[in-house]
């Protein structure tokens, strides 16, 4: 079983810069790999950006490309959501979640793991 819990979240002006931790108990995070995701109210849950289970490759939606990375240490069993150059539009509940894989997925149902999410608010 593992355990993960977002920080992080906030308000912020538009081109602002958050950073969201999701830190792990339980299990180590070597073992999945990672995926943020973000959901409004009405709206399905949206993949943001993953990390496979070694870091060495990552996934943007392209929404996100050139805004946000993702980086992950597996020493300290926590992932981090970098997000620079906040919109509008990026307001919304962050969720982290693991996945017993190598590989990054953007279909939210074949996490195995959530967390209980983080908000987001960027004002114009």
């Amino acid at each position: 079983q593992v355990q993960l819990v977002e920080s992080g979240g906030g308000s912020v002006q538009a081109g602002g810069s958050l950073r969201l931790s999701c830190a792990a108990s339980g299990r180590t995070l070597r073992d999945f790999a990672m995926g943020w995701f973000r959901q409004t109210p009405g709206k399905e849950r949206e993949y943001v950006i993953g990390i496979t289970r070694t870091g060495d490759g990552t996934t943007l939606a392209d929404s996100v490309k050139g805004r946000f990375t993702i980086s992950r240490d597996n020493a300290n069993n926590t992932v981090y959501l970098q997000m620079n150059s906040l919109k509008p539009e990026d307001t919304a509940l962050y969720y982290c979640a693991a996945r017993a894989s190598y590989y990054v997925s953007t279909i939210p149902n074949v996490y195995d793991y959530w967390g209980q999410g983080t908000q987001v608010t960027v004002s114009s």
